[in-house]
């Protein structure tokens, strides 16, 4: 009885403390997780993907706050606006822009979606302006029209947070200029544009002072850290990186999300050498492949290729099963023009066609893009495709004069007729042929031969004394079988099983 006292009471205070543990876990902020992830690198449809997954983990792992530590040049202006919505869209969590630098252009955007702004006093943020490189190679304002969706984004992002509209506006718009304004009746002091002005009902009730020295004429709005704050557009300055968990209220150290070996790969991946690279490798072990069915080097080589690059593209966000089926179909209309159908028509075309749209459709976010920047990005594209498919044409050129020497690609090519004299006869068993003649010319329909290797459905038959590429009509045949040569059409030689 004793015993199972004392093990009664250890029970109780084992429950007992793990409850005040849990009260006073549940009373400190501080047991808040945090992630940060970072953002050193401009902006750009792939960097854009990788951070929209971190983000989504970060979610899914449960965190309270999510901090992105941004020293970003900007970049593309839709990928910024799919991210800033990604942001404003987090309810569930509590989202920081850290600026330990610099956060410029869609950076700068990016950060202004986030709850809070935490800067370095040296750290800068501003200087949103749309600018497009022109036919000229220089870069240029946009047109007015851009600029008009682009404010309106920025003024409706920074009411939602709460910060200075007219400052917001003020980085992507140069021609504002931005005042301290009070209203003489309630004292309250407003940041506001000179369009903001003019468009008041009650202008006569604000007082405006000089403008804010970094939001004059011809400028965008730019300010450090210290600034930002007097201004009201950041929220607090710290000195150093060491202080933001405690002054998030995070347990510490808090989770990096930094990039694993799989996002580099996938970055280097997603570049413009490494899609070249991959699709002109493809496409010439590919005809070799085509050349001698079934798994070959050639085969496994292409398959490896082409799985790098939709996997890539699948991991950055511009490709799906639609491009996969569209490669899959372009490849069966080229089998099909190979061995099924003779010559070179709809189906060859129309394979070569998919093979391109599906390239092109996983290398870029669509074929109608819209923006100067969709547009510019959809061209390098299609150049770094179609340069792909050229230099596949060019090495298919050099390989031609070896082609006839690569097992069932002799076929492909049409090699000057060369006489055979008469005493040869219709028989191969009893002369010798001329050492310019090629075996295929001195077989003639009927003959018989025994495969030297399996038809699937190209291979090596002998034919007396004759070493001959030929292929089957579809089917698959063994090696050292019966076969008889049913039809010739130049270098093409189609065989039967004799059974």
């Amino acid at each position: 009885m004793r015993n199972l006292a004392v093990l009664f009471i250890a029970f109780f205070c084992c429950i007992s403390g793990a409850t005040a543990f849990a009260q006073v876990i549940k009373r400190n902020p501080a047991v808040k997780t945090g992630v940060l992830i970072p953002l050193h690198e401009d902006i750009n449809p792939l960097s854009g993907a990788l951070l929209k997954q971190k983000f989504q983990q970060a979610i899914d792992s449960g965190a309270d706050v999510i901090v992105l530590d941004i020293h970003s040049p900007g970049g593309f202006t839709y990928v910024t606006f799919e991210l800033m919505d990604m942001v404003l869209d987090a309810k569930e969590v509590e989202t920081v822009a850290f600026i330990e630098k610099d956060a410029i252009s869609g950076a700068a955007l990016l950060s202004l979606a986030c709850d809070r702004i935490i800067m370095l006093p040296t750290a800068r943020i501003g200087d949103a302006g749309e600018i497009v490189m022109g036919e000229d190679g220089r870069f240029r304002y946009t047109e007015a029209k851009s600029r008009s969706v682009l404010a309106q984004k920025v003024r409706d992002t920074a009411e939602a947070r709460g910060r200075p509209v007219a400052l917001a506006e003020k980085m992507v718009d140069k021609d504002l200029v931005v005042y301290s304004a009070t209203n003489r009746n309630t004292g309250e002091v407003r940041y506001l544009s000179n369009k903001d002005l003019e468009s008041l009902e009650n202008r006569d009730e604000w007082e405006t002072g000089n403008p804010v020295r970094e939001a004059g004429k011809e400028m965008f709005f730019t300010a450090n850290g210290k600034r930002a704050v007097e201004l009201g557009f950041a929220d607090e300055v710290i000195n150093s990186r060491d202080q933001l968990a405690k002054k998030l209220g995070v347990r510490e150290p808090m989770e990096v999300m930094e990039r694993t070996w799989t996002d580099t790969l996938v970055f280097l991946l997603n570049t413009d050498v490494a899609a070249f690279l991959l699709i002109t490798i493809g496409l010439i072990t590919l005809v070799f492949e085509l050349s001698a069915p079934g798994l070959s080097f050639g085969g496994l080589t292409s398959l490896l290729c082409f799985s790098l690059f939709f996997w890539s593209r699948f991991l950055g966000g511009t490709s799906g099963w639609l491009e996969v089926l569209l490669f899959g179909m372009g490849l069966i209309f080229i089998a099909v023009e190979f061995f099924v159908i003779p010559g070179f028509g709809f189906a060859g075309i129309g394979g070569i066609i998919l093979l391109l749209v599906s390239l092109i459709m996983a290398s870029s976010r669509g074929l109608f893009p819209e923006t100067p920047e969709e547009i510019n990005g959809f061209g390098i594209d299609v150049l770094t495709v179609i340069g792909a498919f050229l230099c596949f044409l060019v090495a298919l050129f050099f390989l031609s004069r070896y082609i006839g020497d690569l097992p069932g690609l002799s076929r492909l090519t049409l090699k000057p007729g060369i006489g055979v004299s008469s005493s040869a006869g219709n028989t191969l068993l009893g002369g010798q042929p001329d050492e310019q003649t090629s075996p295929w010319q001195l077989v003639n329909v009927g003959d018989t031969g025994t495969t030297c290797s399996p038809l699937r459905p190209s291979g090596k038959i002998q034919v007396g004394d004759l070493i001959v590429d030929v292929v089957t009509e579809g089917d698959f045949i063994d090696a050292d079988s019966k076969v008889c040569v049913i039809n010739r059409q130049g270098a093409k030689i189609t065989v039967r099983r004799i059974s």
